[in-house]
């Protein structure tokens, strides 16, 4: 029995923390494995940019200072890349924090937040930490049903979360009609817009969003550099709002949320349109390997606009996925979501998919 818990909020009382991907290392150390195949956490398989590494590299003599708190120079080059005003931007500890921000900021228990079903695991987390409520809006074909969530808002309701493609289902909605959405709600309700995997999506039927928090005051858009830049293990993400938002998100914000080697890597990223472009063609192209894979096995499967894709195993997955552990391929079970018969694989390399397509026909095979 924890002696403190009584001392702890009572949102965090009852709280069960994110469980994130198995690490590799962990399983490599569970069985002794040579090699250990992860697509699990939506990783870029392509490793550390060429840009990136050098920006590290020459940043590393510096890193007994603190770094700018301000993160000017990757804020100027999000501006640019964006364009954003430099006082619309926050900067996070991945994009993650930036949602953490908006619920420190402006959520109180006697508040409700809207989000779907099978939408990413953090909202729950942060709505309970925080103590409001949770209001969950039934999915619509694993997506957000986006009448739904609107008839779902009330006088209580101060934030609504959007991951557009949703994880990890990587349902895509239409443009026009989150903006349609982000306009209909309250000016007293902020409206979350959760693009972490903006950069796999077609051009074509991308959610071009970063220009409407001057038109609605009352967004959020939340980007990252973990997933297309390569930049997980460095933590960078930053949001985009209104100046008002932004201002305050800012006060809440910690000084050195950004280590001095995520910002120099992170505006690294954004001028190596070479190695964001090799990432979204490996990503393509294992989405058809993967997807033409399930199909051979007779095994439906989410179609999705993310670097990840949802299969149905039809059948209980989680012992389907403790085998393929003890192949050395891991990929995620997904029953905290309510899908208990879905595994989200990542896209890997070429070579990293088929060794887990391989695994996955010899544990179908009962091999």
């Amino acid at each position: 029995m924890n002696q403190f818990l009584q001392l702890a909020l009572e949102g965090v009382q009852q709280l069960m923390p994110y469980v994130p991907g198995k690490p590799a290392e962990e399983l490599q150390r569970e069985l002794g494995l040579s090699e250990v195949i992860k697509l699990a956490s939506n990783e870029n398989p392509l490793g550390t940019g060429r840009k990136v590494a050098e920006a590290i590299q020459n940043t590393l003599p510096e890193i007994a200072r603190y770094p700018d708190g301000s993160g000017y120079a990757l804020k100027t080059a999000i501006s640019a890349r964006w364009g954003v005003d430099l006082a619309q931007i926050t900067l996070g500890n991945g994009s993650s924090e930036i949602l953490e921000l908006v619920m420190r900021t402006f959520v109180a228990p006697e508040h409700e937040v809207v989000f779907a079903q099978h939408a990413f695991a953090l909202y729950p987390i942060l709505t309970q930490a925080v103590g409001a409520k949770a209001v969950v809006v039934p999915a619509k074909d694993y997506g957000h049903d986006l009448d739904a969530m609107r008839a779902a808002v009330t006088d209580k309701t101060r934030v609504v979360f959007i991951a557009n493609p949703n994880n990890p289902t990587g349902t895509l909605l239409a443009s026009q009609a989150v903006e349609d959405f982000i306009g209909s709600l309250p000016k007293s309700v902020l409206c979350v817009l959760d693009e972490a995997y903006y950069e796999f999506v077609e051009p074509a039927v991308r959610t071009e969003s970063m220009q409407w928090p001057i038109k609605y005051p009352n967004l959020v858009i939340a980007r990252t550099f973990s997933k297309a830049y390569g930049l997980a293990g460095l933590r960078i993400g930053f949001g985009v709002s209104s100046p008002e938002v932004a201002d305050l998100l800012n006060r809440v914000r910690q000084p050195f949320n950004g280590n001095m080697l995520a910002l120099a890597a992170a505006e690294a990223a954004m001028t190596d349109s070479d190695y964001l472009a090799e990432t979204v063609s490996v990503n393509n192209a294992g989405m058809a390997q993967l997807t033409a894979a399930f199909k051979a096995l007779d095994l439906p499967w989410i179609p999705s606009s993310g670097n990840f894709v949802s299969v149905d195993m039809k059948q209980p997955a989680l012992p389907l996925y403790q085998a393929l552990l003890q192949k050395g391929v891991i990929v995620r079970p997904v029953a905290n979501y309510e899908m208990p018969n879905h595994l989200r694989v990542s896209i890997g390399t070429a070579r990293e998919n088929q060794i887990f397509i391989d695994a996955l026909a010899q544990v179908l095979q009962g091999v």
